[in-house]
């Protein structure tokens, strides 16, 4: 059976996609994961589901452990991570609700430990190649997932992930559009990076729910704006989620 980890970000920290659900809680050289693993099966998949933020979504995205979570996955021996993520639009055609399959990064965050590097081996180094940060096959899966389900989405996408809790000036969004980015959110990026370190397989759907601070004719974007969107749309990253591991079969 195929051992897969699923981080549910802003909006899934309560995500139950199981019958009959099992509680594992663990812990890591690098402290405790953010929240107990609910595992439960799909298909021939065994899912283990991690809450990015915790349950009750109390953790601010630079104090996050994801050393620790990624780590902890590796430990229960997932084969893979998808990732859920929300995320603000900075391109007039990635409307509220679309879904991006990312397909790379740029890393804006500057607090955070985002390599399980803390010291090389004399000799050796420990330098991730790092070019094409999400997993094709993954990704493939998702795109196709989309597909079949029909919803709106993009097959590919560059996210910016900023350091928050705070979100952009205008002058920030602007620039980020200038740097590239199509999506910006607080942490993909450094979840990407260590899961690569640590050579799991790692992919990431991303759901717009505004437009950051960029859109003069669009309201800033708010908590509760990201919210509400989502609460809308939850029942369609769900049915992806469930949709693409009932397919997956090593």
């Amino acid at each position: 059976m195929v051992r897969i980890g699923l981080i549910g970000g802003s909006g899934l920290d309560k995500l139950n996609i199981f019958h009959d659900v099992k509680e594992i809680h663990t812990t890591t050289p690098y402290g405790l994961p953010s929240s107990s693993f609910f595992s439960g099966s799909i298909g021939e998949c065994e899912v283990l589901i991690l809450a990015r933020h915790g349950r009750d979504h109390s953790i601010p995205p630079s104090q996050v452990n994801y050393r620790a979570n990624i780590d902890a996955l590796k430990q229960l021996g997932c084969q893979y991570i998808f990732a859920t993520t929300a995320c603000g639009s900075l391109r007039d055609e990635i409307h509220r609700g679309d879904f991006v399959i990312l397909d790379q990064f740029i890393d804006f965050t500057r607090l955070r430990i985002n390599t399980y590097y803390d010291h090389f081996e004399p000799g050796k180094g420990g330098h991730t190649a790092m070019a094409e940060p999400f997993s094709e096959k993954l990704r493939s899966i998702l795109i196709n997932g989309c597909r079949e389900k029909g919803l709106s989405f993009h097959p590919k996408g560059t996210i910016v992930t900023i350091e928050g809790p705070r979100f952009s000036t205008r002058a920030e969004s602007n620039m980020f559009r200038l740097l590239g980015a199509d999506v910006i959110n607080m942490s993909i990026a450094t979840e990407a990076s260590l899961a690569n370190e640590a050579g799991i397989p790692y992919a990431a759907v991303a759901l717009s729910t505004d437009y950051d601070s960029w859109k003069h004719d669009e309201e800033p974007v708010t908590w509760d704006d990201i919210l509400v969107v989502f609460n809308e749309n939850v029942s369609h990253v769900t049915g992806l989620l469930i949709h693409i591991l009932e397919k997956i079969k090593d």
